[in-house]
């Protein structure tokens, strides 16, 4: 038994299990861990089949031998094609006599001769394959071997060795670079060597540099050679006319096989053509089968980058005759991207039909728990393998016969093109990878079915023709059928049956001759094929001598079968290597490599840049093009590089070319990731401001304007969480959410940064940005994984660490500065706005740069246009909508900490700096006593006596400009924090009614007559009990919770049933400013009760000022008036209202001093209801007991005189 440290290690180790995701799958088939299993022995098992004839064994000797040429050949040609010039970074020698000069020959002579060496060896091994070839080719030109049959795979053999030296040759001729590499090689050496004379090696140095300095060197040391065989045009023309049949008839899978028979045919004819042979005059050799061909196909890769037009080999043929060659005409020269547009269609089609039926045999392995195979599914499975491999072969021979060279592409694919492209190279691995998927099923069908169509010829079809021979006795035939029967054959109990009547040359019994043959998934070896085929292509082939043709001896009805499973048996080597045929199907790696073209840089270029490389160019294509449709073939472009790495490291064997790959592939993989991240976070934010746009705006403008962003298909990317790419697994969602979190904390940014620029009517503005952010933070939440948009707002307006944000700060500044001194309020439409005469603004932020904000505020210029359209309404005035996004933006520790610095403003800079010594001069000009007078004196009398009495305050100079201003500036704040308040208060109303369902709060619903309003409510408490936050919680959650869920509850619910008033306290604070001078309250009265006459007291410097100007007050004084008691002796002892009173009375009519009597009524009718709408406004908001307490007072009861007499 496990103990509980064990129990819990394990259950710890469960959070490292990797379990499968959803992640969709657009990318290829990862390639990180690789294992081949190889079963290509290069008939190194020929001994174990003795059976067969030997002079088949004899040739897989030589096949075997010249493979091993081969596979040299092909090491010899990726060192031409990788080669360097190390030359060019050796430093030069400036004089004879520099110091350093040995030293530097050392270094070279050091550097330099492991390359020098390489291409000793290349020379060697060329002069060898060279007479190893011309020696086969004097083998099978004798006059006897001539009558002899020469099997498919001996000529083909040659073939390959021909495309080798086609090859070598042609990446000779296009090095440049190793005539300088020897050519400093060897003066170095000469120079350190002086006095020490090798001829071997000189000898050996001079052949070098002639050899690679001399074009088409390889071409005409094999021609030489071969001249002097005599009859070897014999033996290449037939290699030629088996090269044409094999590509007519499409006896190839690979791609490089197809072009191996192009390259074949085309060198053979350069091989062919000479001072001994005329191609013109040779009978077997038809020009213009070749000739169409080459037409077909006039360009194909020859190796890497390097392509090799067929119609150059032709024209210099000595004995060419343009007559009879159409390929090498000028309107044969065919444009590279044609084909691929031309093909797409074709090749959507196929993929379509072939994806619908391989998606029909996975379904049918999935949903059945026991699969299991049987003659006719085995051979439907081959046979879809099969198809598979050829559909994947010819798409893939479509691209590489693209000019795959990304510099010489760059300008010319255009849009459609290189979307062709793409599609083409994305069902291509699209397609590999779900058939790597299936390999597990394909490669027990094909060995199942390989085996049983091998036993079914060798057991049953080979029977007639045995029977055939043996009773004609054409011994020859006999024992080559029964030799095929040895090699293959595996009989049922593991003995041969000696029952048949075939071997005796009987027919069968009429009941018949059963012959059962087992069913086993056991793969028929390479050498077991070719010594089949090879037999069997010596009894049915037509070659060779007529009488020593042994076609006429078999079974005749049996000779197509003979011929059909000949022809079928081909791809059997293929097909049961599956997955290395797949990973050879699909290797796209030479689309990257660029070797050809740095050499005709001559050094300029060590590498190009990205915008010239074919992968990056294609997946930059579908980034700029934005099309929905091909989003999804992204990461197909990109697989193109791990192919490279891939033949890089294993076919190369270059370590400094997959360097470069890697180096690409990171600068690639960053441009991608921030390219894509700026287009996902551009697509969000346009629809998000798209979204969030006004809907009657948007009606009312014409629909094309403002279009919502066309849907993409970035959900599929953002769910990438393991991209496979040279071998690497990377995360994409993590490093698309950095980059995402990045835009999103830069956009909030921006957003705070416009308004810093603005004043106080950019708070609308701002609050809209900051929805539209966090709608796009929500839906880009949706898939990736971001901090809270919460945090974000906080880092960019820096209230992590600090008190007060950036928006707190820039509020209270322009409050300040700005909107106090140069707003004023209108009590119709309760708003503010800007003074017809106002200050100075303050310093402001520079606005961020236009794009900046198109881009990162609202996605796009339209956008853009539409939202500040609709902002500039809001921005002369500052309203309601203002203190509603000023509520919601400050929330309630920045309203406090605002409201508690207007405070203090109010009290140090507006009271005690600006109105106090104003105050103070002004009532030092009133009189000491100004009575009320009488009505008989009438209003012009009474006009005129206040004129004579208020005389100094209304000459007072600073009266119009600093006193009001002063007074305004007051007003302004007490209202701003009284419309703030009511802004706050709607939308704690607006979170009560939205908190009412989960507190167990309801409307009443109407009930009828028959209904008890007690049972309806008791049903819907039962009906949304789940709604109850704090019932839920308490029930299952923690104490604590529940403790928390209640406190919460009783917070919301008492939050407007306390009558909390912020107004209310701010008017309090500025009372405790006011009541601690004496000069706002005046001495006390000398009568105990209340001063009449006596102007000491502020309401009666109020009423000289309002009297004065006739024009309408500002709250901030009448506010005094109402924090100091003050309004209803002002009411009553006001010198405007008495005149009022006085014409009232008398409506007496007319001007003194130039006053128009009439209009200066007129005015103080409209101060006098203003000035009572701003009492009623003060003693609502202040509390009762304040109100009481200043009104209600006791006195002793009067006593008249006569009484006290």
């Amino acid at each position: 038994m496990a103990t509980l440290k064990d129990a819990i290690t394990n259950v710890d180790c469960l959070k490292e299990l990797s379990l499968p995701d959803e992640q969709p799958i657009i990318e290829p088939e990862p390639t990180s861990l690789v294992y081949e299993v190889s079963f290509d022995t290069n008939f190194a098992d020929r001994t174990a089949f003795i059976t067969g004839i030997g002079r088949y064994n004899e040739e897989a000797t030589i096949c075997s031998n010249l493979n091993v040429i081969l596979d040299q050949g092909e090491d010899y040609a990726g060192t031409l094609y990788t080669w360097r010039s190390l030359s060019r970074a050796v430093p030069a020698i400036k004089a004879h006599d520099q110091a350093n000069r040995l030293e530097i020959y050392e270094k070279t002579v050091h550097v330099l001769g492991p390359e020098v060496a390489k291409a000793k060896d290349l020379m060697r091994f060329l002069n060898s394959a060279i007479t190893r070839f011309c020696e086969e080719i004097r083998l099978l030109a004798h006059p006897e071997r001539k009558k002899d049959f020469i099997s498919e795979t001996y000529l083909m053999t040659l073939a390959k060795l021909i495309n080798m030296f086609a090859t070598l040759d042609s990446l000779k001729n296009m090095k440049a670079c190793i005539n300088n590499d020897l050519a400093c090689y060897k003066r170095a050496e000469n120079i350190l060597n002086r006095g020490n004379v090798d001829a071997f090696a000189i000898e050996e140095s001079q052949t070098i540099s002639i050899f690679f300095a001399t074009n088409n060197s390889i071409t005409n040391e094999l021609k030489k050679h071969l001249e002097e065989v005599p009859g070897y045009e014999d033996v290449l023309v037939e290699t030629i006319n088996l090269c044409c049949q094999y590509y007519e008839e499409q006896l190839f899978v690979l791609p490089n096989e197809k072009y191996i028979l192009l390259k074949a045919i085309g060198y053979g004819m350069v091989l062919l053509d000479g001072n001994v042979v005329n191609i013109n005059r040779l009978k077997k050799l038809n020009i213009s089968r070749v000739d169409k061909l080459f037409k077909l196909l006039p360009v194909a890769p020859l190796y890497g980058d390097v392509q090799i037009r067929f119609a150059d080999w032709i024209r210099q043929l000595p004995h060419y005759d343009q007559s009879k060659w159409t390929c090498t005409s000028e309107q044969q020269e065919e444009k590279v991207t044609v084909a691929i547009q031309n093909r797409v269609e074709v090749i959507r089609s196929e993929h379509v039909r072939f994806i619908s039926e391989l998606a029909r045999y996975n379904n049918e392995i999935i949903t059945k728990k026991q699969f299991e195979l049987n003659d006719q599914r085995a051979k439907e499975l081959t046979e879809m393998a099969q198809q598979g491999i050829k559909l994947l072969t010819s798409w893939t021979t479509a691209v590489m016969e693209l000019s795959p060279l990304s510099q010489a592409t760059r300008y010319n694919y255009n849009s459609e093109e290189k979307y062709a492209l793409v599609e083409v190279i994305g069902m291509i691995k699209g397609l590999s990878l779900l058939m790597h998927r299936m390999e597990r099923h394909f490669s027990e069908a094909i060995r199942y079915h390989t085996y049983l169509q091998v036993q079914d010829f060798v057991q049953r079809t080979l029977r007639e023709s045995i029977r055939v021979s043996v009773k004609k006795k054409k011994l020859q035939a006999k024992t080559i059928l029964l030799a095929i029967r040895d090699v293959c054959c595996d009989w049922l109990d593991g003995k041969e049956r000696t029952d048949d009547p075939a071997l005796r040359g009987e027919k069968d019994p009429k009941i018949g001759y059963n012959i059962k043959l087992p069913r086993r998934r056991i793969r028929v070896s390479g050498t077991q094929l070719y010594m089949m085929r090879t037999m069997l292509e010596s009894l049915i082939s037509e070659k060779g001598n007529a009488k020593k043709n042994l076609r006429s001896d078999l079974h005749q009805s049996s000779v197509p079968e003979f011929e059909s499973f000949h022809r079928n048996t081909y791809f059997f080597n293929h097909i049961l290597n599956f997955d290395i045929t797949m990973k050879e199907c699909c290797d796209l790696s030479q689309l990257w490599f660029r070797e050809f073209y740095l050499e005709l840089t001559m050094g300029q270029r060590i590498q190009f840049p990205i915008d010239m490389s074919l992968p990056w160019i294609l997946t930059d294509h579908i980034l700029q093009s934005k099309e929905a449709s091909m989003m999804e073939y992204i990461f197909y472009p990109m697989d193109l590089y791990s192919d490279s790495a891939h033949y890089a490291l294993h076919h190369f064997k270059k370590q400094f070319l997959y360097d470069e790959i890697e180096a690409e592939v990171n600068l690639c993989f960053d441009q991608l990731v921030y390219k894509l991240s700026e287009q996902i976070f551009l697509y969000y934010k346009q629809l998000a401001a798209s979204i969030y746009l006004d809907k009657r705006f948007r009606a009312d403008c014409v629909p094309a304007k403002f279009p919502h962003p066309s849907p993409n298909r970035y959900e599929t990317i953002l769910k990438q969480r393991h991209i496979q790419l040279l071998g690497r697994s990377i995360d994409l969602t993590s490093l698309l959410s950095q980059r995402l979190g990045s835009n999103m904390l830069k956009a909030i940014d921006t957003a705070i940064h416009v308004f810093e620029s603005r004043n106080l009517c950019g708070v609308v503005e701002l609050l809209h940005l900051l929805e539209i952010n966090r709608l796009t933070h929500q839906m880009l939440s949706n898939f990736v994984v971001l901090d809270p948009f919460e945090a974000m707002y906080a880092e960019a307006n820096n209230s992590v660490v600090s008190p007060h944000g950036r928006v707190t700060l820039h509020i209270f500044w322009e409050l300040i500065y700005d909107f106090i001194p140069n707003y004023c309020y209108n009590s119709t439409t309760d708003r503010f706005v800007l003074s017809h005469l106002p200050q100075e603004p303050p310093e402001r932020e520079s606005a961020p740069k236009s794009q900046t904000v198109t881009t990162m505020l609202y996605g796009n210029k339209q956008l853009k246009e539409a939202y500040q359209s609709i902002f500039t309404l809001y921005g002369g005035f500052v309203g309601s909508i203002h203190f509603s996004a000023l509520s919601k933006l400050l929330g309630y520790h920045g309203i406090a900490m605002l409201l508690e610095q207007l405070l203090n403003v109010i009290k140090s800079s507006i009271i005690q700096t600006q109105l106090k010594p104003y105050v103070e001069a002004l009532v030092a000009g009133l009189p000491q006593k100004c009575k009320l007078p009488f009505f008989q004196y009438g209003s012009k009398g009474v006009l005129g006596f206040y004129l004579a009495q208020l005389g100094p305050v209304i000459q007072y100079k600073d009266l119009r400009t600093d006193v009001f201003q002063a007074f305004k500036e007051l007003g302004n704040a007490v209202i701003f924090s009284l419309l703030l308040e009511k802004a706050l208060g709607q939308q704690e109303v607006v979170d009560i009614l939205q908190a009412a369902p989960f507190q167990n709060l309801y409307p009443k619903p109407y009930v009828k007559d028959d209904q008890n309003m007690e049972t309806v409510m008791k049903n819907l408490d039962q009906q949304y009990a789940a709604l109850n936050m704090v019932s839920m919680i308490s029930r299952y959650g923690t104490e604590q919770q529940g403790a928390n869920a209640r406190d919460a509850e009783l917070l919301t619910r008492e939050r407007l049933c306390r009558a909390l008033s912020m107004f209310e306290l701010v008017m309090q604070r500025i009372k405790s400013f006011l009541t601690c001078d004496p000069i706002w309250e005046g001495p006390p009265p000398a009568n105990g009760v209340m001063s009449i006459d006596e102007c000491q007291e502020f309401h009666r410097l109020w009423s000289a000022i309002q009297f004065a100007y006739c024009l309408p007050p500002t709250k901030g004084e009448i506010t005094i008036e109402t924090l100091l008691a003050q309004e209803k002796r002002f009411a009553s002892l006001d010198f405007s209202y008495h005149l009022l009173r006085v014409h009232e009375f008398d409506g007496q009519d007319g001007n003194v001093q130039g006053i128009d009597l009439k209009q200066m009524i007129k005015r103080i009718k409209v101060y006098r209801d203003l000035n009572n709408q701003i009492f009623v406004i003060l003693n609502k908001h202040l509390s009762s007991s304040d109100i009481l307490q200043r009104q209600v007072r006791e006195y002793q009861p009067p006593i008249f005189q006569a009484t006290q007499a």
